[in-house]
């Protein structure tokens, strides 16, 4: 652990588990550092040491200042669950590691979390997980905006988590960009498009969400489902553990003047597991999303309605007319006349119970007014 207090904190509660206190035990266990072994520090304080950690106002939030691999100075001014970049003289190229990561946490980063927060959980138990953020961006700058979501093998970790680091960016400033390559465009999740993006990097899968459309603000973003979209894609494990979500900025050059105004994460209760019960089954609906007169864009959502997880699936249906499927994306598409096939892709066949999907498809021909679709598991 690279914080004195940090490590003061840890060595304390094994101290205590010995005689006996369960908290202690507990986090002996986990190795969690709590927020009571960071300084008591009131909004306004200035952090500008390299990996310096604060309370942000409720004890369930951090602040910290994240300097990376590089040598370059930076400080942040901690506020109620809002943070400010006073200086930053980073100078890294993009494409790489950013220089710096300034942010506010709930849970964990690394070994140091905050008190209270409703993580770690486990990813096959993931509860619901939606975000509010606001910001004011600086003017100049290589940097992102985003959310920063890290998931671990195990509930509790020492140095860097090894499973996987999942950003979700509103806004890319300057020359910022992912790393990685571009593996999917215009995903529609939690009310937005976003370009997939993913890189094996550092011992984890690396994985950024770009949205399409840069943002400063968010309300109700709902983080599970793009947990759940790396899930499906395999780059996350349902036995994984989600330690920590950060809001903040990754710079790589510049910097100075990006703000935090607010910042809240609501977790909700996890679900009880259950065993499976009755045959997996699975309905769909059509809705249009736009439409012009030589053609349509449409989304079919996919619902689980059984009493397992559908592990793969088809949908079928007949055009009323002579339309047809120009081009489609989350499915296989084959079409026979008026009769339509499609398959899921090879990372969102498995929908959990009562859980839903979308795949979407552009149409040629006037938009059908009502069509009745056939779904079954695979």
């Amino acid at each position: 652990m690279s914080n004195p207090l940090a490590q003061l904190a840890f060595r304390v509660s094994l101290t205590i588990a010995a005689i006996g206190v369960c908290g202690a035990v507990l986090a002996a266990a986990v190795g969690l550092v709590l927020l009571a072994a960071l300084p008591s520090t009131a909004a306004g304080t200035q952090l500008c040491g390299k990996s310096e950690f604060a309370p942000a106002g409720d004890k369930d939030y951090l602040a910290g200042n994240n300097i990376g691999g590089a040598g370059t100075a930076q400080c942040v001014t901690v506020g109620d669950q809002g943070l400010r970049v006073d200086s930053a003289e980073h100078d890294q190229p993009v494409g790489g590691p950013p220089a710096a990561s300034p942010s506010l946490l709930k849970g964990c980063h690394q070994d140091i979390c905050s008190e209270d927060s409703g993580l770690p959980v486990q990813v096959s138990r993931m509860p619901e997980l939606t975000g509010n953020l606001v910001t004011t961006p600086a003017e100049d700058g290589d940097y992102a905006t985003a959310y920063t979501a890290w998931f671990h093998s195990k509930p509790a970790v020492e140095g860097l988590p090894d499973g996987a680091e999942m950003a979700i960016w509103l806004r890319a400033n300057g020359d910022a960009r992912p790393a990685g390559i571009m593996v999917a465009g215009a995903m529609p999740i939690s009310g937005a498009s976003w370009d997939v993006w993913f890189e094996r990097a550092q011992g984890r899968n690396r994985i950024t969400y770009e949205r399409v459309g840069e943002v400063d603000s968010v309300r109700g973003l709902d983080i599970r489902a793009f947990g759940k979209d790396a899930v499906n894609r395999e780059w996350v494990k349902p036995d994984w553990y989600l330690i920590g979500v950060e809001a903040g900025f990754d710079l790589w050059r510049g910097g100075a003047g990006n703000s935090v105004d607010s910042f809240e994460l609501k977790i909700g209760e996890q679900p009880t597991p259950s065993s499976p019960s009755g045959p997996a089954a699975c309905t769909a609906s059509l809705a249009i999303d736009e439409s012009w007169p030589q053609g349509f864009t449409a989304t079919i959502k996919i619902t689980n309605s059984g009493g397992r997880p559908v592990e793969g699936w088809t949908v079928d249906w007949t055009f009323p007319g002579e339309q047809r499927v120009e081009n489609s994306w989350n499915a296989t598409i084959t079409q026979k006349g008026r009769t339509v096939h499609a398959v899921n892709a090879d990372y969102n066949g498995l929908i959990d119970v009562r859980d839903s999907i979308t795949f979407g498809l552009v149409g040629i021909g006037a938009a059908p007014k009502t069509m009745a679709l056939t779904c079954v598991p695979r």
